[in-house]
């Protein structure tokens, strides 16, 4: 049985979600604080989180970076455009408006967990590519791509959370145990490379920059033209 925890001070919001989850045969952990979801982290792990912003004591944006290896939901009333990018900057796997439809929430749900479930799996996949972490190799639309230390190692990150946009800072902190000589210069020159050679096998260009930003997986459906 996978275990969410709901950090929210609403009471009526998470006896609801807590209600809705129980239904979906998900356990359920709640904390009503910043101060007390750290305790609860601290003595248990949770498959997921669903994190409000304004908390007590310490804030969601306090919280964020302290959740590690965990899928984070931000359930937030800040619609800005502004603060969904810092936030999936920050390390949210996703971010959903309140009021928010719960039917919705349930599928977002699900569609992370089933994502972390892959990947603790030892495989990843992505719209024709699948990488099999445990043998370190990699395929494209059934074709084996042989990939230098620091592609990989960019690849996986890139599809271990596929909706994020990480900044080049962030990138090179994330992949330099694996990959100490990559560097802010050649970082592009890898990007570059990798892109090329997930597109030889399947003519997609699957790595978007975004601008001013850094980089992110490309959702093909969305860059697909309108009837």
């Amino acid at each position: 049985m996978k275990t969410i925890l709901i950090i929210d001070d609403d009471v009526y919001i998470g006896d609801m979600l807590a209600e809705a989850l129980g239904q979906e045969g998900y356990a359920v952990m709640r904390a009503y604080s910043g101060t007390e979801a750290l305790l609860v982290l601290d003595s248990k792990r949770p498959d997921l989180v669903l994190l409000d912003l304004m908390l007590p004591g310490l804030s969601g944006e306090e919280i964020l970076p302290k959740i590690k290896d965990i899928p984070v939901i931000v359930l937030s009333a800040k619609a800005d455009a502004s603060s969904k990018v810092n936030l999936l900057l920050g390390g949210a796997q996703d971010y959903v408006t309140k009021p928010f439809d719960l039917n919705e929430l349930m599928a977002r749900i699900a569609v992370r967990l089933r994502s972390a479930a892959e990947t603790e799996g030892g495989i990843l996949q992505f719209d024709g590519i699948v990488m099999n972490t445990e043998t370190h190799s990699t395929e494209v639309c059934g074709q084996t791509v042989k990939l230098t230390r620091t592609e990989y190692a960019i690849l996986k990150l890139l599809m271990q959370k596929p909706s994020q946009v990480f900044t080049k800072s962030r990138l090179l902190d994330r992949i330099s145990e694996d990959t100490p000589d990559c560097t802010d210069s050649s970082l592009k020159i890898h990007i570059s490379n990798l892109r090329r050679k997930l597109r030889e096998p399947s003519g997609k260009d699957y790595i978007e920059a975004v601008w001013g930003i850094g980089f992110k997986l490309r959702n093909m459906t969305e860059s697909l033209p309108k009837p």
